[in-house]
């Protein structure tokens, strides 16, 4: 293994690698600091045992617990009577295909790799990444702690309802008043459920675990039960009598036999019932008319399986609040007043029912899918037993739900179906009646069942809330991922149980599901949309162990979650998608970066891919235009950019829409400065975050700075999506600089942008610059237009405005008109040209003639040109070069400056002021030093050279210009003009930098702008 000795330092060996991956330890979040804890109590660790668990024990019973609750024993029969056999079956059928569905995503999804403690919210987060993660992990959270304030709820209603209706603390004195006192009962003994169970979960888990079997155990009794009473009831029926008044039910509480006159002795007078509806027991009594005109009829609640009832209840029979429940078919006297006294003994409907209202109260009685992933640091094989446990408990499930719907109509009355509360059979719970061998082993049952599933919710709800806050994706829950020394989540089962009392408060069970319906729904949605995602992507990382999934079931799975949401509340849906949309968007904003290879960064990549694509067939349209930028900047050496305000600029300039690129170039070689590079782009996306430029940055290390410019321009971007614009900054102090590099640099760099079609943008005194916090309450922002360019020059003060900085900036374009053209005509031309470019500015054209050129224009020329051929004809050192150089300069500015010096030029440091003067032993000296021998006669014809006349032209078109430009715009914020282009011969490069000197004299804020040779901007929609 010599040879890979030096990789061995960063990589492991792969026996090394192996071992680590066969010793993995994945317990539940918390299991294993609670463990620990414990087991620290000695000097020594134990080890921790291996997970045992196989699929029946592990997933199987954990998923039946979790999926049978509350609403199958207290609220099933109801549905069943409101909505009939056949809408309640196509409920169940709809609700339990949903969650067979996400159960073969979730199996795919948690047999790709090794699924750590978490369940859904891991596999959510791992899919789709943080954002969606946490959105929905929380709003799984939030599901499953609604979901134990329904099980308190449920619990509640089976103490007071079924078990000891003398408990309840708040009686009604009239039947009309019994819904609000039974919800003041439910608010404070659930309150003090809640506390007991809170306590429970905080002292010790395990004590809950130990349990779990126990409660298990209770439920899967009582659906025994039910189906031996199904089975008894087709042989001998259970005598549950039903009293009816007409053909409206009457409640059991106030009377016992289901008659109107009874005997006394040898006197017939009126019974107990008759004392409900009449003045006094005596025949003469004044009755209630109904009661007078209808005859009382007896009837058995429970008919049995072989009675024909089934095609009775085939049907819906929806019911409004406060309506009597009523048998159809039976004869009725109705009255011509239809007003209902409720302190009456009818049993009345308590709520307005209708389908969507009926989904959402069931739904609930099919969640609990998750329970054996969220188990799976505790299986032998996760991969294995979650697919296998979690499907077969749905199909069991489903099965006795599926079976509950046709049994319970066909076996109970519909009037006792359609009794919520049991009311017309003694106050009895309604599928008790059912049962066999007596209605005490529903009830006692159900009781402890719902207790269990109270506990369960209260012991996983901060565990997961724990999780989320661990991973640290949304910082202001980090608080909740603290708990005891033993990694119990204390602060988060505080803010479980807050949570779980405003369930508690809503007080009515009814009201409670539908509301955990939306979070469990949500977060099955996203299940199914994780595995579509990841499906469709088809990324190498894909690899399920479960082969029973198609990217079709999961977005049917997906479509079906949606809908339900919307059908069982549409307001409940919009604020659940609300809640989860501010959860994401605040973890895009705030949350801590994590990068897990989630299937939404595949799902970028791809949409990437496609739009580049589509982006390579064409360029875009002029109304699809805009400037994609590539600035370039310049670092020094610590790697810090010498002139942020580029980047201020670029910010205001894009407003974060269309690419930027921010470039910069090192000199060296790859390998020596590869760690500066990464320095350096570290330091640029600081800025580029301070300063809020969306886009990327790109640091090329390159022999020179040319070279690297050049890489830079040419290739930067990918297919479609690359700049049309480069931004660079005005070389200051480019007289100075050795060899004259800087200027060289820059003249080929505004070059190779012609050359490749580039617009270019070049700033001017950028440290004067407005910061992105800085505002102009007032100014204008200038445009000279003297050559057209396509369009740039309009569409960048446009742009600008749309930033705060120039907002309040007013636009003036001004235009040059020469001797030839008619300036009002011209001031027209523009103004209607404006208008049609939906453009608001103040136009003016600007006459220059043609005048006699200046002396000052003249010798300026002169000047230029006799410091070029110094440096082309004296071979002088570098030192006498720089010197020389400064000197003309310094000459030129004393004898012909006219006006003060601008605040905006930069400061220059003057070297000495050295006067040369040419001997005849310094020229001897000179040949010797020279290959190119200079003798007396050249020195004398270059004091006597005559200036160019070209260059003469374009030093007083740069004059006249630039003194137009001050009396204009001196005062102006910005001012954008024409660059003129480098000029053809290479001969007059340096003479090209002095033109645009003189032309940006005396102004703050330049930014000379040099069009793409494309039209940038449209008159047409």
């Amino acid at each position: 293994m010599a040879l890979f000795e030096e990789e061995m330092d960063t990589s492991p060996m792969v026996s090394s690698l192996l071992s680590g991956l066969a010793n993995y330890t994945n317990l539940p979040q918390g299991s294993r600091e609670h463990e620990e804890a414990e087991n620290n109590e000695g000097a020594k660790k134990k080890p921790v045992q291996a997970p045992r668990m196989g699929t029946f024990m592990g997933v199987y019973l954990p998923c039946l617990q979790n999926i049978f609750g509350v609403i199958l024993f207290l609220r099933l029969t109801w549905v069943v009577g409101i909505a009939g056999i056949m809408e309640s079956f196509c409920m169940v059928f709809l609700c339990c295909s949903c969650t067979m569905l996400t159960a073969i995503s979730m199996s795919a999804i948690a047999t790709n790799g090794v699924v750590p403690a978490g369940g859904s919210y891991y596999m959510i987060s791992r899919s789709l990444g943080p954002e969606f993660g946490g959105a929905v992990g929380l709003c799984f959270y939030l599901g499953t702690t609604f979901a134990g304030a329904m099980y308190i709820l449920g619990t509640i209603e089976i103490l007071l309802a079924y078990i000891f209706p003398g408990m309840a603390i708040f009686k009604a004195e009239e039947a009309s008043e019994e819904a609000a006192a039974m919800l003041n009962n439910m608010r404070v003994y659930g309150t003090c459920v809640l506390t007991c169970m809170a306590t429970v979960v905080f002292v010790g888990v395990k004590y809950v675990n130990k349990f779990a079997l126990v409660f298990l155990g209770c439920v899967i009794l009582s659906i025994l039960a039910i189906y031996a009473g199904v089975i008894k009831s087709a042989i001998d029926p259970p005598s549950f009598p039903i009293c009816l008044l007409g053909n409206r039910t009457l409640s059991r509480h106030g009377f016992d036999i289901c008659t109107k006159l009874v005997l006394d002795g040898n006197e017939t007078v009126g019974s107990k019932l008759w004392e409900l509806f009449c003045t006094s027991r005596f025949l003469n009594a004044t009755c209630d008319e109904y009661f007078s005109r209808n005859n009382v009829t007896e009837i058995q609640g429970i008919p049995g399986a072989a009675s024909g009832l089934i095609r009775e209840n085939l049907w819906s029979t929806y019911l409004a609040k406060g309506m009597i429940v009523e048998k159809q078919g039976m004869p009725s006297v109705p009255l011509a007043d239809p007003l209902i006294d409720m302190d009456q003994p009818y049993v009345f409907s308590d709520m307005t029912s209708y389908f969507t209202l009926l989904v959402g109260i069931y739904f609930p009685s099919v969640t609990g899918i998750m329970a054996g992933s969220n188990r799976s640091g505790d299986l032998r094989d996760a991969q294995k037993s979650i697919p296998t446990g979690t499907i077969l408990a749905i199909a069991t499930t489903s099965a006795v739900y599926i079976s509950s719907v046709i049994l319970f109509g066909a076996c109970i009355e519909g009037v006792v179906l359609r009794d919520k509360f049991g009311e017309a059979v003694n106050g009895n719970l309604v599928v008790g009646t059912l049962a066999w061998p007596s209605p005490w082993v529903i009830v006692i049952g159900s009781f402890f069942s719902t207790c269990g599933a109270g506990l369960q919710s209260l012991t996983g709800a901060p565990r997961l809330l724990q999780a989320i806050s661990r991973d640290g994706i949304v910082p202001f829950l980090r608080v909740f991922g603290h708990g005891k020394a033993n990694g119990e989540p204390t602060w988060a089962l505080l803010l479980t149980a807050c949570i779980c009392e405003i369930g508690i408060l809503i007080a009515s069970l009814d009201e409670v599901a539908p509301i955990l319906s939306m979070f469990f729904l949500m977060c099955y949605m996203f299940v199914n949309l994780a595995c579509a995602v990841q499906t469709l992507l088809r990324t190498p990382n894909w690899r399920p162990r479960f082969r029973y999934y198609h990217w079709t079931l999961s977005f049917l799975g997906m479509s079906l979650c949606l809908a339900l949401m919307f059908i069982c509340s549409w307001y409940y849906a919009l604020v659940a998608m609300l809640i989860a949309g501010l959860i994401y968007k605040y973890i895009e904003y705030r949350g801590a970066e994590k990068e897990w290879g989630d299937g939404i960064r595949g799902l970028s990549l791809s949409a990437a891919r496609y739009a580049l694509l589509r982006l390579e067939e064409g360029p875009p349209h002029t109304k699809n235009w805009r400037p994609q930028l590539l600035v370039l900047v310049r670092v020094d050496q610590e790697q810090n950019v010498v002139h942020p305000q580029l980047l201020s600029l670029t910010s205001q300039l894009k407003a974060g829409k269309g690419l930027t690129i921010v470039g910069s170039v090192l000199e060296g070689t790859f390998l020596d400065n590869h760690l500066q590079a990464q320095r350096a782009e570290e330091s640029l996306r600081r800025l580029m975050e301070a300063e809020k430029v969306k886009g990327f940055c790109q640091v090329v290390i390159s022999s020179n700075l040319r070279d690297g410019m050049s890489h830079l321009i040419q290739s930067s971007g990918l297919g479609g999506l690359q700049h049309n614009t480069v931004l660079v900054g005005w070389p200051r102090n480019w007289r100075q600089k050795e060899d004259h590099q800087t200027w060289r640099n820059f003249i080929e760099l505004v070059r190779e942008t012609t050359a490749a079609h580039l617009a270019l943008l070049v700033t001017k005194n950028v440290a004067m610059f407005p910061g992105s916090q800085e505002r102009f309450s007032e100014g204008h922002i200038d445009v000279w237009w003297v050559v057209h360019d396509g369009g740039m020059l309009m569409l960048l003060p446009f742009l600008l405005r749309h930033h705060k900085v120039w907002r309040k900036c007013k636009m003036r374009i001004f235009t040059v008109a020469q001797m030839d053209d008619n300036s009002i005509q011209m001031k027209k031309d523009l103004t209607t040209f404006l208008y049609h470019l939906r453009i608001t500015a103040e136009v003016e054209v600007v006459e220059m003639h043609e005048s006699d050129i200046s002396a000052y224009t003249y010798e300026k020329t002169l000047v230029m040109e006799q410091r070029s051929q110094i440096l082309k004809q004296m071979h002088l050192t570098k030192t006498e070069r720089e010197r020389e150089v400064q000197l003309i300069h310094d000459k030129s500015v004393t004898a012909f400056a006219s006006s003060p010096q601008s605040p905006s030029d930069e400061p220059e440091t003057a070297p000495e002021k050295v006067h040369l003067t040419w001997t005849k032993e310094k020229s001897v000296a000179e040949k010797n030093k020279s290959k190119s021998p200079v003798s007396p006669e050249s020195i004398k014809d270059f004091f006597s050279m005559k200036p160019n006349q070209s260059n003469v032209r374009r030093m007083h078109t740069a004059v006249k210009l630039n003194e137009v430009i001050v009396k204009k715009s001196q005062d102006a914020k910005l001012v954008l003009l024409n660059m003129p282009g480098p000029p053809r011969n290479r001969k007059g490069d340096e003479n090209y930098m002095e033109f645009l000197e003189v032309l940006t004299e005396h102004l703050d804020r330049v930014m000379l702008v040099r069009g793409g040779g494309r039209e940038v901007i449209t008159i047409y929609s």
